[in-house]
């Protein structure tokens, strides 16, 4: 498979993302820079996380005019998957290509710590490989994470299944505020565009990618693209599996 991951002036986890595509996940990936506005030949995108053009104004509100945006907006609406990590998240809402917005942590501070995650649904190219259930170790970095939207964006969002992950206790499972690390409503860690083929997520899972980094849990998101593209969606499990991933 050949992943395009976008490169921002700002831009600092194109090459975490690079390296977990290459390195861990075997795939073919290059990098894209802004100013391209061609997208063809590539079978996903990747906008990653960093401080695109140094998060002046509102964080991705510049980057959603760069040429590549066109590029990424043309890629989604033919059906390819494309995901946004961090700032990766921000410009895809900034961007229009989902709903709500991420501003600043409820804390007012920048936080960066493992988090606990809950896999709501296996219905996406981007869970398909995980059951339902499941509690993921990542980490996140971020001074606005925060996702909000509107009450009607929120029910929208629950009744089409577009929240495909949460936080949570690591150890219960549970979506308690303590486990909220930026306030984010409802505990929302990741959506989906209403077609299912556009994913934001706060935490990295290119940094989850690897033992020596704490957790190998953001391979199960990369490998469930990889198998999407594949052909080879596996049927889901019902069960639950709250237990951290390789703990």
């Amino acid at each position: 498979m050949r992943f395009a991951v976008i490169q921002f002036p700002g831009s600092n986890c194109d090459q975490d993302c690079l390296h977990a595509l290459r390195d861990d996940m075997a795939q073919e990936a290059e990098y894209v820079w802004h100013k391209t506005d061609s997208l063809a030949g590539f079978d996903a995108v990747v906008v990653p996380g960093g401080f695109s053009y140094g998060d002046y104004l509102r964080c991705g509100a510049i980057a959603r005019f760069s040429p590549v945006m066109a590029a990424v907006k043309t890629a989604a609406a033919d059906g390819p998957p494309v995901f946004g990590v961090c700032n990766g998240f921000q410009i895809l809402c900034e961007s229009g290509l989902l709903p709500g917005a991420l501003i600043r942590n409820r804390s007012l501070q920048f936080v960066c710590e493992e988090v606990g995650l809950r896999v709501e649904t296996s219905d996406s190219p981007f869970t398909c490989a995980i059951p339902v259930g499941t509690i993921l170790r990542m980490p996140v970095a971020h001074g606005e994470g925060c996702y909000f939207a509107d009450h009607e964006t929120l029910r929208d969002l629950e009744t089409h299944d577009q929240v495909l992950v949460r936080y949570v206790d690591a150890k219960t499972g549970e979506p308690v505020a303590a486990a909220n690390p930026n306030g984010s409503l409802a505990n929302i860690a990741g959506v989906c565009n209403r077609e299912r083929n556009v994913f934001g997520l706060m935490p990295h899972p290119d940094r989850a990618c690897n033992r020596r980094l704490g957790s190998e849990d953001g391979k199960r998101i990369f490998q469930s693209v990889i198998d999407t593209l594949a052909g080879r969606r596996p049927a889901p499990k019902d069960d639950a599996v709250l237990a951290p991933v390789g703990a």
